[in-house]
């Protein structure tokens, strides 16, 4: 992936070679470097601390934590060890799931019962709806799958799909409708 010019030489830079330029900048207390760094990664750390969390403040939270560590830190980044959007997208996921730790109650919690306004034949029923989508969804080819979840349950775009995966944005429409159709006729028979 390209993305940008070197002023001085005009020869193209790599998005690592530019990422590492930003943190030396951020090192020095450059403000604007890490506004381009949170705009280029805030989605990816977001929607994998949301997808962890299942909760938007959480979700929020998380990622407000991770790049206030790369203010303050940037060099906690090794460039030779990966992408920097991979860095961050591990490092949401274990901040996330430390977070969801954290949550859990420390003491046990006696068991008792609550009455319910739920209607059980409706429960039932969801249940079978739930089983049967979740059977088509396994049935899938894994890349229309995977594409259907970046989608429906990270909230990505059909373009910001293309980009994290590297697929052209016309295969990932494709994968989209296709999985959508089938889960359709899934549901239909």
């Amino acid at each position: 992936m390209i993305s940008g010019m070197d002023g001085s030489t005009g020869v193209k830079r790599s998005a690592s070679e530019d990422d590492a330029a930003l943190l030396v900048r951020v090192q020095h207390g450059d403000e604007k470097a890490m506004a381009v760094l949170f705009d280029r990664y805030s989605k990816v750390v977001y929607s994998v601390s949301l997808r962890v969390l299942r909760d938007t403040a959480s979700a929020e939270d998380v990622m407000q934590e991770i790049f206030m560590q790369i203010w303050r830190s940037p060099n906690s980044f090794v460039a030779a060890k990966g992408s920097l959007g991979g860095w961050l997208a591990v490092v949401a996921r274990n901040r996330s799931i430390d977070t969801l730790r954290r949550k859990r109650p420390s003491e046990q919690v006696e068991e008792m019962n609550l009455p319910s306004s739920s209607n059980i034949a409706d429960e039932a029923e969801r249940s079978i709806l739930m089983d049967r989508a979740r059977a088509a969804v396994v049935r899938l080819p894994l890349e229309q799958r995977k594409t259907l979840e970046m989608a429906f349950f990270d909230g990505l775009t059909h373009s910001e799909i293309a980009e994290m995966t590297g697929d052209p944005l016309g295969t990932v429409k494709t994968r989209i409708r296709s999985g959508l159709l089938t889960l359709r006729k899934a549901f239909q028979s």
